[in-house]
Order: structure tokens, then sequence, then C-alpha cells
């Protein structure tokens, strides 16, 4: 009897974890419903301009940033792109421990929204293919291990930029009292590509821009807003109905 019952329990928590791995994204939108960056953006900087210039200057800055090992570790961690990166760093200033188990329903909202928000920069970074700026100068990178499978994905704009300012906007409308430390994170996150030699200033800038647009476009579908409820209501149960203010930022860990 003890053996079947182990063997039963060891069973459904199999199950369990099949079950969770098994969950997989449903954008709200296809790409070709959302906004078309190649409209509405303008190109990436011409190497002659000003805008180059500033370019240029802030991948200096990036380069000196690398000096504070405490924020270059952030930049190594943030160049971890997917969901798993976006739940480790911004549960602290969201105010509670993101997890498909523990949280399902903000879970849920994040993998599809943000699998949606993605979605923009497809286009333009296949019609530009603009070199990144590590490429351009020959330079080493804060990780090394990604610099060759980027040298064929073009820079413009800066895919993580999307993700982390998207994840940033919907954690801060399921908490609102969070929303200047999901915010700092979220502006955190964008100058971690910078900082790591991946992207140009011009590239993030239009990442933020795009993924504001693509968030706004996920609230014209019902499902979107439907599992925003729910994640808000799960979010309040968690919490004891109030929203939290998280005392601090990833940046202070």
């Amino acid at each position: 009897m003890k053996k079947l019952l182990l063997f039963t329990t060891a069973s459904i928590l199999s199950f369990n974890s099949l079950s969770l791995k098994a969950q997989v994204e449903e954008p709200y939108f296809t790409s070709g419903d959302m906004p078309d960056m190649l409209k509405f953006l303008p190109a990436p900087p011409d190497t002659t301009s000003t805008r180059f210039v500033n370019d240029i200057m802030q991948y200096m800055w990036g380069k000196t940033q690398r000096l504070d090992p405490e924020r270059a570790e952030i930049a190594k961690r943030d160049a971890v792109y997917g969901l798993e990166t976006i739940i480790t760093e911004f549960s602290e200033p969201f105010g509670l421990q993101i997890s498909q188990e523990s949280t399902p329903e903000i879970y849920k909202v994040l993998l599809d929204g943000l699998a949606t928000c993605d979605s923009v920069c497809k286009l333009p970074k296949e019609y530009y293919m603009r070199r990144r700026p590590y490429s351009r100068f020959n330079e080493p990178t804060l990780v090394p291990d990604q610099e060759e499978s980027h040298r064929t994905n073009g820079s413009y704009p800066s895919g993580h930029t999307i993700l982390g300012w998207s994840a940033a906007l919907l954690l801060m409308e399921i908490n609102p009292a969070a929303q200047d430390t999901l915010l700092a994170r979220g502006y955190m996150y964008v100058e971690s590509r910078v900082i790591a030699g991946y992207h140009w200033q011009s590239d993030v800038d239009a990442g933020r821009l795009a993924a504001s647009a693509a968030y706004a476009k996920l609230h014209t579908d019902d499902r979107f807003l439907e599992q925003m409820a729910k994640a808000r209501k799960e979010f309040a149960e968690k919490t004891g109905g109030a929203n939290v203010n998280s005392a601090k930022t990833s940046n202070q860990k």
C-alpha cells in the first residue's frame, strides 16, 4: 500500500511537471496584425549623421560601465533572452515572485503578451540588417559566447529592449504601485544592451518606441483584457488585496 501511494504521488508530480512544461505561447495577434515598424519608425542613423555620432559616444559610455563589476554582472544576466530572465529580474521590483506554478494567471499574460510584442521586431531586423557595434569595431563584448550567433542577426531595433520594456509596462499595469521600480528596472534592462556592446543607443530607443506601440495594440484584444483582469485578481489575492510598492529595484541588490 505504501509503495502504491508513493507511486501514485510520484505519478501526480510527474504529470503536473509535464503539464507545466507543456504550456506554449498563444500570441494575441499574428505579426502581420501588429504595427508595421517600417511604416512609422525612421531608418537607423546614417554613419555620416550626428545621430550616429551619439551612437558611438554611447557605445564608449557603455564600455566605461563595464568597469563596475556589479553593473557588468547585471548586463550579463540581462543578455540571456527569454521569459525566465524576465521573471528572475523583475519579480523583486514587481513585489511578488512570479512562476508558472504559483502565479499561473500572471505567468500566462506575460507568456502570451511578451510573445506578441516580440513579433514586431522581426521585419525591420531583416530589412535593415544593421551591423552591431562590437562587430563594426571588432571589439569584445561582455557576453563572448553570443557574439558569433549575433553577427548575422540585425541590430535595429533591439529585440531585448522590446522584451524588457514590454514586461515593465505589463507588470506595471498589474501592480501600479510598483510603477517606478518596474520602469527603473526596465530602463536598466534596456541600457544593458548598450553596456554589453550588442546594441547602439538608437537601436534601444527604437525598441522602446516599438514596445510601447505593441503594448498599446494588446489592449485592443478582448482575450488579453480578460487575461489581464485574471492576472490583477490573482495579484490582489496573493498580496492581500493591496497593491505592493517594492522597496527597491534589482540594481540595489
